[in-house]
């Protein structure tokens, strides 16, 4: 029943879509609870204090939500409404023929971009299974596209990762996502200690490849996305914590290109059970 709703939905325009669901983003951002407060306190954080723009942020919350089962089960329609101005990016890091590690934060419509970048070769991504059962007959569906290859964030993913890699193929995660207990360190994130996951700078380190963050840009009125790249710029020191420091402020670039569109309700902050103290030099 979920998955023939979610089909009913991916044939409606995407400019429909994008505005009900704006409207019913809205609608739960202005009843009080956790998740408006969330949004107000993350999005302050990084400096948007203004109820417009929690109000906005909303909106792009609900127009992602609705766009993503067409994203999903209509992705050839959807592929044709995605433009860049930063190809040559991609093309450089593909030139250098090592393998490429993308990572798309929690910004704009974060389920398009591995789809975009099949037309570039094989790409293999790692998800994490839903917390609702329903969710994934769904989720099968739209993974079975040709040139995608995705798995499990589990001993055996990553054991995925490092052998496309290995055959100088892409890979692609999301890099903001709370780590559990042991699988992370604290790094500054919007000048706020964040529990970051290490997997990102481990698998950049290990297999020595470039490493590209993108997202894309919902552009209004229905009419597409803007798919942005940026090169991460390698640590002088390639340590892992040092590396989690520099993805974490190349995300901070990235979001600032379209702050609106960040996931700012997701709880970044949170502290894992059992994760170390956060140290004294990133206390404020």
């Amino acid at each position: 029943m979920f998955l023939f709703l979610l089909k009913l939905l991916a044939k409606l325009p995407l400019r429909w879509l994008h505005c009900l669901g704006s409207l019913l983003g809205i609608v739960v951002y202005l009843l009080p609870g956790r998740y408006r407060n969330r949004l107000q306190k993350n999005a302050a954080q990084a400096g948007y204090t203004e109820p417009a723009f929690a109000r906005r942020a909303a909106a792009h919350t609900g127009a992602m939500i609705l766009e993503t089962p067409k994203v999903w089960l209509d992705a050839g329609s959807c592929l044709k409404k995605c433009v860049s101005d930063d190809e040559a990016v991609v093309q450089a890091a593909l030139a250098e023929q090592r393998g490429v590690l993308y990572l798309t934060p929690h910004l704009g419509c974060f389920e398009i971009t591995a789809r975009v970048l099949v037309k570039h070769g094989p790409i293999t991504v790692m998800f994490r299974p839903p917390r609702q059962a329903f969710i994934e007959p769904a989720m099968q569906v739209s993974r079975n596209m040709p040139g995608l290859n995705a798995v499990p964030a589990s001993v055996r993913g990553i054991r995925e990762f490092l052998r496309a890699l290995k055959r100088g193929e892409a890979v692609g995660m999301l890099p903001d996502q709370v780590p559990s207990s042991g699988d992370g360190v604290w790094a500054p994130f919007f000048n706020k200690p964040a529990y970051t996951m290490t997997l990102a700078a481990k698998l950049a380190l290990q297999a020595d490849v470039p490493v590209v963050l993108t997202a894309g840009e919902r552009l209004p009125k229905g009419k597409g996305w803007r798919i942005h790249y940026l090169r991460l710029d390698p640590p002088a020191e390639p340590t892992v914590e040092n590396m989690v420091f520099a993805i974490n402020q190349a995300m901070e670039q990235l979001i600032q290109r379209f702050p609106e569109q960040y996931l700012w309700s997701y709880n970044r902050y949170k502290i894992p059970p059992e994760a170390p103290a956060i140290p004294d030099s990133l206390k404020q």
